[in-house]
């Protein structure tokens, strides 16, 4: 089989079942797989794949039939140009959350301290801390699998060992397990937190299982169930903010597209100044940000 027949079979069978955007799944598995570039596959579309590669494919294909992720069938993804390992029954980072980091990285200043709830894989932490200067992190969750998988993310992409139990250590990033703020009272030395980020669970219960199979089906129902109007995590949230943030500190919040307006009147509820509703690529609410006045 030659690059291209290999590519157009992938693209009819994961149509047939209806995936959205085959190409392109098509052009990842190609890479991924027989370690092809773009260049590759648009340049030498006549070249043969071996049989051993094409029979891999296939393989991929068919548990992608399956409507496995590609994201846990390779165990990693890109995130803000880095390389995040990925597992089932961690959360997969996409491409929304980006729009979470562009904006704290507009905010950010050198010695910053960050805490991230709900940290999965730990891809907004890590991807901050990796992009500034001299900045501390704590990541918390409620799941010992996220944490681990998230302390082996910063260990591979900021290159340093990790404490599990203190902040402000060496390598500026820690993982503490725990509910929420529950989770601080693990820190030797308490702190209060220049910025606090969080992507919580916010879908509605019983949207859950409307959704794509792969994520209804593989991702992890605690990640994503954020009660009957899938606010329940983001209120909690917002109520103890304050009394972990500076004067003039930062919340950020990753939202549903239709939560813009009642989760920032939440957090003009609770006392938060400058509440502001920043929208994704495609124009939809994406988070919520909002500061601590001053005086």
């Amino acid at each position: 089989m030659t690059i291209l027949q290999t590519r157009n079979e992938i693209i009819e069978q994961l149509t047939s079942a209806g995936i959205e955007d085959a190409d392109s799944e098509a052009r990842i598995i190609l890479c991924e797989t027989a370690g092809l570039s773009a260049t590759d596959i648009h340049g030498r579309p006549d070249d043969e794949i071996t049989s051993d590669i094409y029979n891999e494919i296939q393989t991929i294909v068919k548990r992608r039939l399956m409507r496995e992720p590609l994201q846990y069938i390779y165990g990693r993804w890109d995130f803000m140009g880095l390389s995040f390992a990925v597992r089932p029954g961690v959360l997969i980072p996409r491409p929304d959350t980006e729009i979470m980091v562009e904006t704290v990285m507009g905010r950010l200043h050198d010695g910053m301290r960050i805490l991230d709830l709900c940290t999965g894989t730990g891809c907004i932490l890590i991807s901050l801390l990796k992009y500034s200067n001299g900045c501390e992190g704590v990541g918390v969750d409620i799941s010992a699998e996220a944490l681990a998988l998230a302390q082996e993310n910063a260990e591979a992409i900021l290159g340093a060992a990790v404490d599990g139990g203190t902040a402000g250590d060496a390598t500026g990033i820690s993982f503490l397990q725990g509910d929420l703020y529950g989770a601080l009272t693990e820190m030797v030395t308490p702190i209060t937190f220049d910025i606090i980020v969080s992507n919580p669970p916010y879908i509605p219960a019983d949207v859950i299982d409307t959704l794509e199979p792969e994520v209804k089906k593989y991702e992890p129902r605690l990640a994503l169930d954020g009660g009957d109007d899938g606010l329940d995590i983001i209120r909690r949230i917002i109520d103890g903010a304050q009394a972990h943030l500076i004067k003039g500190g930062e919340l950020f919040l990753e939202i549903g597209y239709d939560q813009g307006p009642s989760v920032s009147a939440l957090m003009r509820e609770a006392g938060f100044a400058d509440v502001e509703v920043i929208p994704d690529y495609a124009g939809l609410d994406r988070v919520v940000a909002g500061r601590v006045p001053i005086l």
